[in-house]
């Protein structure tokens, strides 16, 4: 059983890679406008959501919540708040995906005995963040494929050179099988049946007037 920390300390950008248990890590104090992540017992910080990162994640949690919602026998939980706890690594491994979504999560309220490390998605999204690239498209490529209940990882590449915004990594026997979607493509997959993702474009929106 993991105990709980009672002693609090104030982290921030200058302690990126220090090492933490999981008891400081909880208890922690953490200066905003960056996201913390324990990856092998260190502690890993970035860049906090710009406007279009947050506007993404919350279009693809509409999107997951009204399919969960008619859909709860293929998933009956997303959430943009998770914690993935990856098994077989040398320290605690917890990245936090932008977006996951469970099959055999709790219904209805949690309690507080709930622990996101006794549960694990079968599906986690991730948006590109400044200068997030190594993160979104290295690490958490590896780290995504060591939990087996995940089937399938999508990055959101908001880049505006990015060809195909959507990167979609799709769990096979022994890799990922990695797919690319252009703008103005749909993404369907067995794994949500009835489920389509219209992919939108990178460009900036014309906000000139007439």
């Amino acid at each position: 059983m993991i105990q709980r920390a009672t002693q609090t300390r104030q982290f921030g950008p200058a302690d990126h890679g220090r090492r933490l248990t999981y008891d400081q890590y909880l208890a922690g104090e953490f200066a905003e406008g960056f996201k913390y992540e324990l990856i092998d017992g260190a502690l890993f910080v970035s860049p906090e959501a710009n406007p279009t990162h947050s506007w993404v994640e919350v279009w693809l949690m509409a999107q997951l919540l009204k399919y969960s919602t008619e859909h709860p026998e293929v998933i009956n939980h997303v959430n943009n708040k998770a914690r993935v706890f990856v098994p077989g690594r040398v320290d605690l491994t917890a990245p936090e995906p932008d977006v996951a979504a469970y099959q055999d999560f709790p219904r209805g309220r949690p309690s507080l005995r709930v622990r996101w490390e006794n549960f694990s998605p079968v599906l986690v999204a991730e948006v590109i963040s400044p200068r997030g690239e190594e993160k979104d498209l290295v690490r958490n490529v590896e780290l995504y494929w060591q939990v087996p209940s995940i089937k399938e990882y999508w990055v959101f590449d908001l880049r505006p050179e990015a060809q195909h915004p959507l990167f979609v990594y799709r769990r096979q026997a022994t890799k990922w099988k990695v797919l690319r979607k252009a703008p103005g493509e749909t993404y369907t997959t067995r794994l949500l049946p009835g489920f389509a993702l219209q992919v939108e474009s990178n460009e900036e929106p014309d906000e000139t007037e007439e």
